[in-house]
């Protein structure tokens, strides 16, 4: 059975639906996220958005997503 992250990261993100925050107005400055299969997210740069996007697992989302909500990012 193949691993969760590696699933993720042979995902093909070329029709990708990719949302950024609405309090960015309109500036390039910000990340962008997607949503995979199984509720894994990918983040890239909005800037620099042929670069390869950072993925997480559904587990690895919520936690980062904790970390920043308590302000520990």
């Amino acid at each position: 059975m193949k691993d969760l992250k590696a699933e993720l990261y042979e995902y093909d993100l070329s029709a990708a639906i990719w949302r950024k925050a609405s309090a960015s107005a309109g500036e390039n400055n910000c990340v962008e996220i997607a949503e995979l299969p199984g509720g894994g997210w990918a983040l890239r740069d909005s800037k620099n958005p042929q670069r390869e996007p950072l993925r997480f697992t559904a587990s690895e989302w919520a936690a980062f997503r904790a970390g920043v909500f308590a302000g520990e990012f």
